[in-house]
C-alpha cells in the first residue's frame, strides 16, 4: 500500500506542496480545503499534469476530513497569510482557532500520523498542535529552519556568484525576525562565511534573511511566499517517508537542548520514519547563546498567550 500525505489547506502553499511532492512519486496525496470544489479542481489539474510527466500517484481533492484517514503525514498550511506591515505574531489567535479545528478533526482519523506545521506564528502553532493532538513530540514538527537557511544560502550565492550547491547555511531560533544565523558554521565549500564576506556585507545578508518572508509579502502585496516554503516541506516529507536520517533545521520540541525546555524552536534535527530521531547541538559562543535566548523569548510569550 502506498504511503499517504494529507495537505490541509489547498491555497498556494498547500497546492504547490502537492505539486513538488507529486513529482517525488513517493506517496498518494489528499488536498483538503473548506472551500467547496476548489481542492477538487486543483487535484484534478495536477493529476492530469502527472500524465504528461509519467508519474503514477493518486491525488484526491476534498472538503471532507474523512478522506484524510490513515495518513502517514499531515501537513498543515491552513491559516490566514500575512499582509504587508504584519508580523507573523499578529496572526496568533486567528490561526490558533484554525489549528485547533484541524487537529481535532484529523488526530482520530490518523492516530499514527506525523504532523508538519507551516501555519504562522510557526513555533507557537506547532506547540499548540502538540498539546491539542496529544501525540509524542517526535511526531509534531514545524517547518522553518530549512526555509530560513535556504534563504540565506540564496543571498550568499547571489553575493558571491557561486553555485548554491557549495553554500551551506544554518539558521536557528524562532521563525521570526529574531532568528539566529550561525555565521561561523555556515560556509562556502568549507570556508566560513566570516572569512569570505566583508563584515558589513555579511551583516546585510543576515538582516535580509531575517526579513526574507516580509520582503516577499511586501513585493506580492497580497499573500505570502509559497514556492520556497512548499519545497522545504517536501524535503521534510521525503526525509521522513524514505527514512533518510537527514539532518535539517526544523522547529522541534526541546527538553533541555540549547538550555531551553517546553518550547518549539528551530534547531538541527535528524529526520526519519518516526519523525524527529535526534536533535543536534552545535557548540555556540556566548554571543550566539545570548541571541538564541533572546529569540526564545518571543516564542515563549506567544505560547503563554495561547494558554494551553
Amino acid at each position: 500500500m502506498k504511503q499517504k500525505v494529507s495537505i490541509i489547506g489547498a491555497g498556494m502553499t498547500g497546492a504547490t506542496t502537492a505539486h513538488w511532492l507529486a513529482e517525488q512519486e513517493i506517496a498518494d496525496i489528499v488536498l483538503f480545503d473548506i472551500i467547496k470544489d476548489m481542492p477538487q479542481g486543483k487535484a484534478l489539474d495536477l493529476q492530469e499534469a502527472l500524465s504528461v510527466i509519467g508519474k503514477n500517484i493518486k491525488i484526491v481533492g476534498s472538503n471532507s476530513y474523512e478522506d484524510t484517514i490513515n495518513s502517514d503525514i499531515i501537513v498543515v498550511t491552513a491559516g490566514f497569510p500575512r499582509k504587508p506591515g504584519m508580523s507573523r505574531d499578529d496572526l496568533l489567535h486567528t490561526n490558533a482557532e484554525i489549528i485547533r479545528e484541524v487537529i481535532d478533526q484529523t488526530k482520530i482519523l490518523s492516530p499514527n500520523a506525523i504532523y508538519i506545521i507551516l501555519t504562522n506564528p510557526l513555533d507557537a502553532m506547532t506547540y499548540l498542535t502538540l498539546k491539542v493532538s496529544g501525540f509524542p513530540h517526535e511526531r509534531v514538527i514545524g517547518q522553518a529552519g530549512i526555509l530560513d537557511s535556504a534563504r540565506m544560502c540564496t543571498f550568499v550565492s547571489m553575493e558571491l556568484g557561486i553555485s548554491v550547491e557549495n553554500v551551506h547555511c544554518y539558521v536557528l531560533g524562532g521563525h521570526g525576525d529574531a532568528m539566529v544565523p550561525l555565521t561561523k558554521i555556515s560556509n562556502v565549500a568549507g570556508l566560513p562565511l566570516q572569512e569570505i564576506l566583508e563584515k558589513d556585507r555579511l551583516k546585510e545578508i543576515i538582516e535580509r534573511t531575517r526579513k526574507g518572508g516580509g520582503e516577499i509579502v511586501s513585493l506580492l502585496k497580497k499573500g505570502s511566499a509559497y514556492y520556497a516554503p512548499s519545497a522545504a516541506i517536501t524535503r521534510m516529507i521525503e526525509a521522513i517517508l524514505k527514512d533518510k536520517h537527514l539532518v535539517v533545521p526544523a522547529a522541534a520540541y526541546l527538553t533541555g537542548q540549547y538550555g531551553l525546555k517546553d518550547i518549539y524552536f528551530g534547531v538541527p534535527v535528524q529526520l526519519g520514519r518516526t519523525g524527529v530521531e535526534k536533535i543536534i547541538e552545535y557548540p555556540l559562543d556566548e554571543k550566539e547563546k545570548e541571541a538564541l535566548q533572546k529569540s526564545s523569548q518571543t516564542v515563549l510569550e506567544n505560547i503563554q498567550k495561547l494558554k494551553v
